[in-house]
């Protein structure tokens, strides 16, 4: 059974529950987009906002949710999307290399510029699949500060160092809506999914981040597995992540898909 969670709306009880939140803590979103919080039995509240990745729709601005222009939340768990299909749905057979540090894992990746300048081009199509430098596996240790549920029913998370080693550095990393059963990705890709799920579940009384993102306050521990990913549909115009850590996240390569994510 979920546990129960009690979620404040009125502006007078969010400012008495983002009261016992540092203010200086990395990771915070603007106070200005905060629309409700949610406490209950687990770990970690959870801070819920009006900020979406500016390319999404219903966004304005630098990234804002005009809330009635918002797209119907996806359902179930089947995969929506079409830009590199392929990619998204399958993970690389090459070795993990082990990082306890996001920002070593951004240090390691091939540089964006020359990913977008790739020959031969990487396309954005459905079957757009990894080139030679996506096949690579990665095992990260870090912190879940953020995520939301896009349009396409991945799950976006934003995963970052540990809150007390400064400078802040944040990165992508999906939990893939799922291929058809028949897929050789699909069971670790439901497997990742559930429990991501169970943890929302019993910490959390089942309120799993919707199309704005939710913040979560202390940052939640986290090891991930998958793959990596460049995404090139964000190569010009808006780049991924919430308005208020984005400035902070150096690179449109992630980890996508998750293969595994424990939660600690």
């Amino acid at each position: 059974m979920p546990k129960s969670t009690k979620t404040l709306r009125s502006f007078t009880a969010i400012q008495s529950a983002m009261a016992a939140i540092p203010t200086h803590r990395a990771g915070l979103p603007a106070k200005d987009a905060i629309t409700a919080v949610t406490t209950g039995p687990g770990k970690f509240t959870i801070i819920h906002t009006q900020e979406v990745d500016q390319y999404e729709q219903g966004a304005m601005g630098p990234g804002i949710a005009a809330v009635a222009a918002l797209p119907a939340a996806p359902t179930g768990d089947d995969f929506g999307g079409t830009a590199r299909k392929a990619a998204k749905l399958s993970s690389s057979a090459a070795k993990t290399v082990n990082f306890t540090d996001v920002k070593d894992l951004v240090k390691s990746l091939v540089a964006d510029a020359a990913m977008i300048a790739h020959k031969p081009k990487i396309a954005t199509t459905a079957g757009s699949g990894r080139v030679k430098e996506e096949e690579k596996n990665v095992h990260v240790t870090a912190f879940m500060y953020a995520a939301s549920r896009e349009a396409d029913n991945d799950f976006h998370l934003i995963i970052g160092r540990d809150p007390k080693v400064p400078p802040e550095v944040y990165m992508t990393m999906e939990l893939s809506g799922l291929p058809p059963a028949g897929s050789p990705a699909f069971a670790p890709l439901r497997a990742a999914r559930d429990a991501f799920k169970k943890f929302f579940n019993d910490n959390a009384g089942g309120k799993l981040p919707g199309l704005t993102y939710d913040f979560y306050d202390p940052p939640v521990p986290v090891t991930i597995d998958g793959s990596l990913f460049f995404d090139m549909t964000h190569a010009q115009g808006a780049r991924p992540g919430p308005p208020s850590l984005k400035s902070r996240m150096p690179t449109i390569w992630e980890v996508h898909p998750i293969t595994k994510i424990q939660f600690k």
